[in-house]
């Protein structure tokens, strides 16, 4: 898995609508949260989408973007953003590409590892969390990258 101070590996993915989307073309407009979640409509999922949602305002009032990476294809992304009112990309990874990448791939290859990745516009990675239930531990990262990005501001 990577850890701080890795380079991110570029992806092409294709987005809830079908547009393909690179990691270089997203850190054009600043810092990134990329999570990556095992399945959309999923209890721990759902949660952990919908508290990123209700923390969204203040994520990009400090000029960091926020996607989320899953297996499931564009259709089932659309409808979970429509669901829950995500004001964020969901990016589809069928083929696990980017799991991979990243490594979180699950055990023996099943599943996808709950992880989000704070990436600087040079492709560095500055943090990293992992908790595959706690997901509260997402929701804290994000608001430490929040309040450290803040006070950077």
């Amino acid at each position: 898995m990577l850890k701080a101070g890795d380079k991110a590996p570029d992806f092409s993915l294709k987005d809830h609508s079908g547009r393909k989307i690179t990691l270089a073309s997203l850190l054009t407009k600043g810092p990134l949260l990329l999570y990556f979640y095992p399945a959309d409509f999923t209890p721990g999922c759902t949660k952990e989408a919908c508290e990123i949602r209700d923390m969204h305002e203040d994520i990009s009032d400090v000029g960091i973007q926020v996607v989320g990476v899953s297996p499931q294809d564009g259709d089932s992304h659309e409808s979970f953003r429509k669901e829950y009112e995500l004001p964020f990309p969901l990016l589809a990874d069928p083929d696990k590409l980017a799991v991979k990448a990243y490594g979180v791939d699950g055990p023996l290859g099943f599943g996808v590892r709950r992880a989000t990745f704070l990436i600087n516009p040079d492709r560095t990675i500055e943090d990293v969390v992992v908790a595959d239930f706690r997901i509260s531990k997402h929701s804290d990262f994000i608001r430490e990258a929040v309040a450290q990005a803040d006070t950077r501001g």
